[in-house]
């Protein structure tokens, strides 16, 4: 199976260029399934019903999400009950909606999305992401299994690439919005990127007005994230996996603009 996992999409201009670019890479890479971190697909944070069908009319199979998840009250109940969005599992389970795993049944081989988010300069109130992945690994139905490890530090993501080595055949990083230049295999077999990137604005801070981010650190003021224009980018990172073995035999890291 060739899995693609696309970097947080970045509101309507990240939604836009997403679906523009999407058929074109599928086609040239073959790609069998598609996993996109949608956390910030919606103008001002979050992820609406109506940003996460425009996802999945334009191509992709699955999405993950971040510590946005519930930026917007009129998505929790479509993340409740849509069996192909994910969040991330050390949420309170008891009191959160929607779910931490996926066991998605292509018709060829069933494919397992773990959503985690990290503990280091997060949000202090989520379960341990170590312990949380152990509890979804429990439920995976399939052979591959892909995690999207939603975390702020480098040293966290690759201490988790490491814990899953031989266990999941992919983790790739999301949250920073910069891609790392780590794509590789790690010993046992697992396929790891420390963060895949985003998809949205070249010319940004994360996606957002420079102006606006620069000004916000100078004064330590609150301020509007006004989402900046023009060139665009899509950062990714396609995973070749072996359908019996579950584990990753190539990788490769991408920036279409």
């Amino acid at each position: 199976m060739r899995i693609l996992c696309i970097g947080d999409v970045v509101g309507g201009i990240g939604c836009d260029f997403l679906r523009k670019t999407l058929p074109t890479i599928k086609k040239t890479y073959a790609i069998d399934f598609v996993i996109c971190n949608g956390e910030n697909s919606s103008d001002g944070n979050g992820i609406t019903p109506a940003s996460a069908r425009f996802l999945f009319d334009s191509g992709v199979n699955a999405i993950t999400l971040g510590n946005h998840t519930f930026r917007r009250k009129e998505a929790y109940e479509y993340i409740d009950e849509n069996p192909f969005v994910a969040r991330p599992a050390n949420f309170p389970e008891k009191t959160t909606p929607g779910t931490g795993i996926l066991n998605i049944d292509t018709g060829r081989r069933i494919i397992t999305v773990i959503n985690v988010m990290g503990n280091m300069c997060m949000d202090n109130y989520l379960d341990c992401a170590f312990e949380a992945v152990d509890k979804m690994l429990k439920k995976a139905d399939g052979k591959i299994i892909i995690v999207d490890f939603h975390a702020e530090t480098t040293s966290e993501k690759r201490a988790m690439g490491y814990y899953l080595d031989g266990r999941v055949s992919v983790v790739f990083g999301t949250h920073t919005h910069v891609q790392t230049s780590d794509c590789q295999i790690l010993p046992s077999g697992t396929g790891y990127i420390t963060d895949v990137g985003m998809t949205g604005t070249v010319h940004s801070v994360l996606g957002v007005k420079s102006e606006i981010i620069i000004e916000k650190l100078k004064t330590k003021l609150p301020a509007r994230f006004d989402l900046a224009k023009g060139e665009c980018k899509m950062e990714c990172a396609v995973f070749d996996i072996d359908d019996s073995s579950g584990k990753c035999v190539s990788c490769e890291a991408m920036r279409i603009e």
